[in-house]
């Protein structure tokens, strides 16, 4: 076995251990799990190290909208709920299950291809035509 297929090796194996051993959160991955990511998508392509900073870029950018979202989820909290105690995550969990929302969107706003009810037409006008009145 080669020196470099060794130290492949072995950086791989410290890189699933890291991954592997971190505490399960509803955070999305940071950097070193999508710049692991990136790296081997970048590896097959002959582009390791721009696949990992790309990776990189694109964990953090994941980390930071969520923390945004986490944020003014636990501001809504707060203004339902003054004197709530606990952490901007806690909040915004508790929000979420309060008003349950998915995580990715803020009451109010379905997300897209949710299936969400159509708005009915305004009283004293026809729904559709053709349709049954009772």
């Amino acid at each position: 076995m080669t020196l470099h297929r060794m130290i492949t090796l072995g950086l791989a194996g410290v890189v699933a251990a890291t991954v592997g051993a971190t505490v399960v959160q509803a955070e999305p991955g940071g950097c070193l799990k999508y710049g692991a990511a990136g790296a081997v998508g970048g590896h097959l392509a002959n582009h390791t190290m721009l696949g990992a900073t790309a990776g990189c870029i694109t964990g953090m950018y994941r980390r930071h909208e969520y923390r945004k979202e986490a944020r003014i989820k636990a501001k809504l909290y707060d203004q339902e709920h003054p004197g709530a105690k606990g952490t901007y995550e806690q909040k915004a969990t508790a929000y979420d299950v309060e008003h349950s929302t998915t995580p990715g969107s803020v009451a109010g706003t379905p997300p897209a291809g949710s299936g969400a009810p159509a708005a009915q037409p305004p009283q004293g006008q026809p729904a559709a035509q053709g349709a049954e009145h009772l």
